[in-house]
């Protein structure tokens, strides 16, 4: 079979995006992220996906000070003449531990919610019990700064629930919040990696594609920053306080 692709195609007169001009049918009329569904899954979204899709992209969007945004800030220190290179370097730190278990948590309700309905609950206490037996943390719970209440959380379901999509993957969510009160004994909070499992999966938007939805959003984020280093520089603050917080020792 000759390898192809159903994403984009053009001639010297068009451009045609998931069997749509781009030109006629597309640009003035779908905003990006309804492009964003379009183009990776290939059909138009509903309203409730991409208000769902797009309260994500805003939820994700912006960290703060984290070291994806420090890496992007230093890079440009380095190499002020790479713009691409900043921001891909601060991208190139957005892993399982800042922003990058939202793909991970989609997959295990995916996993929920493929049982039956009846099997569901059971299906839960077993993810969580082969996390502890592995000695992993449960992918979207616990927070550093967010220890007792992410704040993000209930705005962001709430949203979802508003769209009114089936709710499938809000009520696994809530089997695994049961499921790791009652194996640890005590709750442990949701945070807004699990949320976004739970609301992208609402949304039809497959667990092997989440990662790249905040992949999206923080790629965003890190032009701002740039932009910002570029007008109020603080790489060279960043820096000095890494060099004067970590000393040698021979």
């Amino acid at each position: 079979m000759d390898a192809s692709t159903s994403i984009c195609g053009f001639d010297a007169d068009s451009i045609t995006v998931r069997g749509r001009d781009l030109v006629e049918e597309l640009m003035g009329k779908v905003g990006f992220t309804e492009l964003i569904i379009l183009q990776a899954l290939g059909d138009m979204p509903s309203p409730a996906q991409t208000r769902i899709v797009d309260a994500v992209l805003v939820t994700i969007m912006e960290h703060g000070l984290v070291p994806s945004a420090v890496v992007t800030r230093l890079t440009h220190l380095g190499a002020p003449e790479s713009f691409q290179g900043a921001v891909a370097a601060g991208l190139l730190g957005v892993g399982d531990r800042y922003a990058g278990t939202a793909g991970e948590c989609g997959a295990l309700l995916e996993r929920i919610v493929a049982a039956p309905a009846d099997e569901r609950a059971s299906r839960a206490a077993e993810e969580v019990r082969a996390c502890r037996a592995e000695r992993k943390p449960v992918p979207g719970f616990g927070h550093p700064v967010h220890q007792a209440h992410d704040p993000r959380v209930p705005r962001l379901l709430q949203i979802v629930r508003d769209a009114d999509t089936g709710g499938e993957f809000l009520a696994a969510l809530e089997l695994v919040e049961t499921s790791v009160r009652e194996e640890l004994g005590k709750p442990l909070v949701t945070n807004i990696s699990a949320a976004i499992g739970a609301a992208l999966g609402e949304a039809g938007v497959p667990a092997m594609m989440m990662r790249g939805v905040v992949l999206t959003a923080r790629c965003a984020g890190l032009v701002g920053h740039l932009l910002e280093e570029m007008d109020n520089p603080a790489g060279s603050a960043l820096w000095e306080a890494a060099q004067a917080s970590v000393g040698y020792r021979p």
